[in-house]
């Protein structure tokens, strides 16, 4: 199962994704400037890209995702300005 939606960031829309990986799923929610990701992300992978990427965990819905906060970070997000333990929707208006 793949699920798509549009999450109203201020004035703007990113797309958020969620697809079901047998047990578990998978959530994106993907901005201009960078990504938020559940525990599937590779923070290495993403810092040799130099990807601003943000680690969420404990996470199994879009809205739970919503609701949550930075667990890791990747070194491109911290030049952003986004840290640990930050909203996510503040982290949004960061990377929309």
């Amino acid at each position: 199962m793949v699920v798509s939606r549009k999450i109203k960031v201020g004035k703007r829309h990113i797309p958020a994704f969620l697809i079901n990986l047998s047990t578990k799923n998978l959530i994106i929610f993907r901005g201009t400037k960078g990504y938020v990701m559940c525990g599937y992300l590779n923070l290495g992978a993403a810092n040799k890209f130099n990807d601003v990427a943000i680690k969420i965990t404990g996470v199994s819905s879009i809205k739970e995702a919503l609701g949550g906060k930075v667990h890791s970070l990747s070194r491109a997000a911290k030049r952003l300005g986004i840290y640990k333990n930050q909203s996510i929707r503040d982290v949004l208006k960061v990377i929309v």
